[in-house]
């Protein structure tokens, strides 16, 4: 009887071995962010607390990580150092195809895409007593950029290229980016480059702390440059949004998307995605930025890189994609 039992025992065991999900063991994915002060690393934490809700049955858990922003993400990826990162459609599409930036690097064919998220309208703050009220007012002033590899650094870039801009246009300022809001109220800086979704945290922080004003980016440049990549748009951010700013301003933008590399488990990135489409309208109230997403928007074309192989299984199966 007692042998009888044990064999019971064991083939139950046995069999409960067999039948454990693929993910025996706990697996950490890493999403490579921004700054905690933006979107991305909030929109990290958001994508990490639904991946994490299904910790137990997938064996998954998600950990965000703060880092310099889209191209460093990018890095992250194709090193191996991160396995998800949120970067801009615009630098995306450069990494993808070797170009503008990426020229010294060469095309990285291993990325893929997971999602689309937020827009991220291209914004330019100036201090008030810093006489910018248009954009070509730049010319001569103190600048912040965005951090070296981050997105607003990479877009300004190919902004002043296309308006014959060069380094002696303005002068750059390089400051920490937790520090830029102090750095333009105290006047050490006249304007700030910032490329996020909005509401934005660094936005709110910089326009409740001194007289602001947004400034719009509009011109024959800015439409050529929209007419002739795919990846850019016009946008306006609403008035009244921030502090001083009660009119609509306009301006153009990316998006923001999730990446992977190729090599990520097909299995982790399907369960990635079926955790945000799944409970896509908690994940709508987690920052303000998401509120207006649109389930069919967020399905990624493959236009600018290609879709990851677990995600595309997910969205065929239900439906989204044929």
């Amino acid at each position: 009887m007692r042998i009888a039992k044990a064999i019971l025992v064991f083939s139950a065991t046995i069999a409960a071995t067999f039948a454990a999900p693929a993910f025996a063991a706990e697996r950490i994915i890493t999403i490579g962010t921004a700054g905690v002060t933006g979107v991305y690393y909030p929109a990290g934490g958001a994508i990490c607390r639904l991946v994490n809700r299904d910790r137990k049955k997938t064996g998954i858990r998600c950990v965000v990580e703060s880092t310099g922003g889209s191209i460093s993400n990018l890095e992250g990826i194709h090193s191996g150092d991160l396995d998800l990162g949120i970067v801009q459609s615009d630098l995306l599409y450069h990494a993808t195809t070797g170009t503008d930036i990426f020229s010294d690097a060469g095309s990285d064919r291993n990325v893929r895409i997971l999602m689309r998220l937020h827009a991220e309208p291209f914004t330019v703050v100036a201090r008030k007593g810093a006489h910018i009220a248009v954009f070509d007012d730049l010319k001569g002033k103190r600048v912040y950029m965005g951090a070296p590899g981050s997105g607003p650094r990479a877009t300004m870039e190919e902004v002043m290229k296309r308006k014959g801009w060069t380094s002696g246009t303005f002068t750059s300022v390089d400051i920490p980016a937790a520090d830029q809001a102090k750095a333009l109220c105290s006047g050490r800086i006249d304007a700030l480059i910032y490329t996020g979704g909005h509401p934005n945290g660094t936005i709110q922080q910089v326009t409740a702390r001194c007289a602001t004003r947004l400034v719009s980016v509009t011109g024959p440049a800015i439409d050529k440059l929209i007419a002739e990549h795919p990846f850019y748009y016009h946008a306006v951010i609403p008035g009244g949004m921030y502090a001083g700013n009660p009119k609509p301003v306009h301006t153009f933008g990316v998006e923001a998307i999730l990446v992977a590399s190729k090599n990520l488990d097909d299995a982790i990135a399907y369960e990635v995605v079926r955790a945000v489409f799944e409970n896509l309208d908690h994940f709508k109230t987690l920052h303000p930025v998401f509120a207006t997403l649109d389930m069919h928007h967020m399905i990624p074309a493959g236009d600018i890189a290609p879709i990851h192989p677990g995600a595309l299984k997910y969205y065929r199966e239900k439906g989204l994609i044929k």
